[in-house]
């Protein structure tokens, strides 16, 4: 089993998720008292949020490479990047380690294909909606992004921020991203991805089959530490 190094903390709330669905994914293909083998990184959510912020994404990049070069150092042989808005930087990590970074866009799209869905919604934090680093990976794959009006866009943007980074979960919340998921199906999209890692803690109902970044990721990194 090879060793995953993960750069957590942005934020906390979802890496605990990575850290149950890749513990669980080895007990489940193992059995017996297997566990993942895993390296946790978690930052200090408050700096790089602000260097989000400001746009200093080339600062946020080379913070974030500092890290994955420690965590090279301390034996992880590949890194998972617990974070659909800070792939944005997935080059910075790349170049700072030589052991592979697990893109969180790559299994993403086999779900897509796998299903059959070519025209998906996107939702996220306002970075990863609107700037194109999540969506020209997609497209690069035949496969169509849709994301919602630039009022919905902010209030999915606020709820990430405001809330599931700091662990609450609401009601109204969740009927706010339900209602952006019924306008993406109004606009013709035949399946919705949760582009965020926070945004599977709501749990909303969907009209569309919904696919979730984190669980996909997650599935991916057991794969490939299993081999």
């Amino acid at each position: 089993m090879k060793t995953a190094g993960l750069i957590g903390g942005m934020s906390w709330q979802s890496t605990l998720t990575y850290y149950r669905l890749m513990n669980e994914g080895v007990s489940e293909r193992l059995g017996g008292q297997h566990s993942a083998q895993l390296l946790l990184a978690s930052v200090d959510f408050a700096p790089i949020e602000a260097l989000q912020a400001t746009g200093d994404w080339q600062a946020a990049g080379e913070l974030l490479g500092r890290i994955a070069r420690q965590l090279e150092g301390a034996g992880a042989e590949f890194i998972v990047l617990c974070t659909n808005t800070m792939h944005k930087v997935a080059g910075d990590i790349e170049a700072a380690v030589s052991i592979p970074l697990l893109p969180i866009t790559t299994p993403t799209i086999a779900a897509c294909k796998a299903a059959d869905r070519r025209r998906v919604g996107l939702l996220g934090t306002r970075f990863t909606m609107e700037d194109d680093f999540c969506r020209k990976k997609l497209e690069s794959a035949g496969i169509e992004v849709i994301v919602p009006e630039a009022s919905e866009r902010e209030s999915v943007h606020r709820i990430i921020y405001d809330e599931l980074c700091h662990g609450r979960v609401l009601d109204a919340s969740r009927t706010a991203v339900q209602k952006v998921i019924a306008s993406l199906a109004f606009a013709g999209a035949d399946a919705v991805v949760l582009g965020c890692t926070e945004l599977g803690l709501l749990q909303p109902k969907s009209p569309l089959p919904l696919l979730d970044t984190t669980a996909l990721h997650a599935q991916a990194a057991v794969e490939y530490a299993l081999g």
